[in-house]
């Protein structure tokens, strides 16, 4: 009996190592891909953090002018922003902070945005730049499709889909076993090498910023071309009617939402035809200066946006554009009066959509102030700090002419419960479960044919 239990207990310990040593393979490649983007991600997304102070920063020159009198009338304003891009509409007129705040005007052509700075009073044009050429802008993109477009979004996507795999395999690597105390688990020994020192330096912290780099991963997918195209598929068939969602799914979506916000609303008939644009009201925006005070009144978030009559909606609108996205309000006035006909808080949206905009208030650090910002550059560090330690840890224990991938012992049969988890990931994350696909077919049929590059990649025979 005693023999059988002995060959029993070798048995679970054979099989548990054997897994464990299959675990770090996945986690090794898994990384090998992931690092480049998550160093990348945590750099851009630490800076897009501080998004409010660093815009503020730039136009600090243009919020304390100097204004004497009586000041321009918003369609004055509007008239003149609408002269520097010929042939152009507006887009947004966005209300001003202060009486010395220059007005940011934005005008739009075909899928080009302008933002126009006029002085309030003399009506001098302070200032003309792209919306794409802006600062933080283009931090945005560069954080969320790399610059390159819809291509880039799905790179991004598939980044942050195997960085899943990297938690969970990483947390899996890290579980205790057979260790006393808490050094190398909750916390880092400095004084015990240089390899425990890089060891426990990653592993400790992915420990800490394990939770929150998840997080991230979730908040930011809905933005993603590919999954979030599909969730909005989903959740439109979720919905009686159609309702709009207030963030895209892509550089596509978010330039045909520009391009739509950039076109006039046809005239129409009908018994709502009261409230909706007719052909004067198309290039006549008299009625701005009555929807300016009605709208300061409400005191939405800033920054606050008044839109004329376009392909999105027949009325004008205004909006809060808030980055903490519980604050933000939708209002619909009434196109020849300029009266408030419709009101939207955010408690009011869906609730799928109220999730998202929390997530994605959370994401970007504006949900609970300075301390959400905080959080989200201890955890940006973290990622950068994993990233690091992960190329010395690779670099110390490679062999020369290998790449350096964990021995295989012996490929065991998958245990259950990582097949089950690896089903569900592929499936919740269509990307991960495309490259992974993808990736056994081209291991099997290629490259475990050719010995040199079998035994550079350390995959088995």
């Amino acid at each position: 009996m005693k023999s059988y239990t002995r060959t029993a207990n070798t048995f679970k310990q054979i099989k548990s190592k054997l897994t464990y040593n299959s675990v770090w393979r996945w986690h090794f490649y898994a990384g090998l891909f992931c690092i480049p983007f998550a160093i990348w991600l945590s750099i851009t997304g630490g800076i897009y953090l501080f998004k409010p102070q660093i815009e503020a920063w730039i136009d600090r020159d243009y919020d304390n002018l100097v204004v004497i009198g009586q000041l321009a009338t918003p369609k004055q304003q509007v008239d003149v922003a609408l002269e520097t891009v010929p042939g152009s509409v507006l887009n947004a007129y966005e209300m001003p902070t202060s009486e010395t705040s220059a007005v940011r005007i934005l005008v739009g052509k075909d899928k080009q945005l302008q933002r126009v700075y006029v002085h309030p009073q003399t009506l001098e044009i302070l200032n003309s730049v792209p919306e794409d050429e802006r600062l933080m802008q283009l931090i945005f993109h560069l954080h969320g499709d790399l610059l390159a477009g819809d291509k880039g979004s799905y790179l991004v996507e598939l980044a942050a889909s195997w960085m899943v795999v990297l938690i969970i395999t990483g947390l899996y690597l890290w579980w205790p076993r057979n260790v006393s105390g808490l050094a190398g688990i909750v916390y880092p020994r400095l004084t015990a090498g240089r390899r425990t020192f890089w060891r426990d330096i990653h592993s400790v912290t992915g420990l800490w910023v394990a939770f929150f780099v998840l997080f991230l991963i979730i908040s930011g997918l809905p933005w993603a071309k590919s999954w979030g195209g599909i969730l909005k598929t989903v959740r439109q068939s979720t919905q009686a009617t159609v309702v709009k969602q207030d963030w895209t799914t892509g550089r596509s979506s978010e330039l045909a939402e520009r391009q739509a916000s950039n076109t006039p609303a046809a005239s129409s008939t009908g018994h709502e035809g009261h409230n909706m644009a007719s052909p004067a009201t198309l290039t006549d925006y008299t009625i701005l200066d009555h929807i300016v005070p009605v709208v300061a009144a409400q005191n939405l978030a800033y920054p606050v946006l008044i839109s004329p009559p376009n392909k999105n909606g027949a009325n004008w609108s205004a909006r809060s554009d808030s980055q903490n996205r519980p604050l933000r309000v939708n209002i619909k006035l009434d196109t020849n009066t300029g009266e408030i006909i419709e009101r939207k808080d955010f408690s009011q949206r869906p609730l799928l959509d109220r999730i998202i905009g929390v997530g994605v208030a959370a994401h970007e650090g504006q949900l609970f102030g300075w301390f959400n910002q905080a959080l989200g550059v201890l955890t940006a560090l973290g990622v950068f700090l994993l990233g690091v330690s992960s190329v010395v840890l690779w670099w110390g224990r490679r062999n020369p002419g290998t790449l350096g991938a964990p021995k295989v012992i012996k490929r065991p049969p998958l245990p259950a419960y990582l097949g089950l988890v690896i089903v569900v990931l592929g499936t919740l994350l269509p990307l991960l479960g495309i490259s992974l696909i993808i990736i056994l077919i081209i291991e099997f049929l290629i490259l475990r044919r050719i010995p040199a590059t079998r035994s550079f990649l350390g995959i088995g025979s």
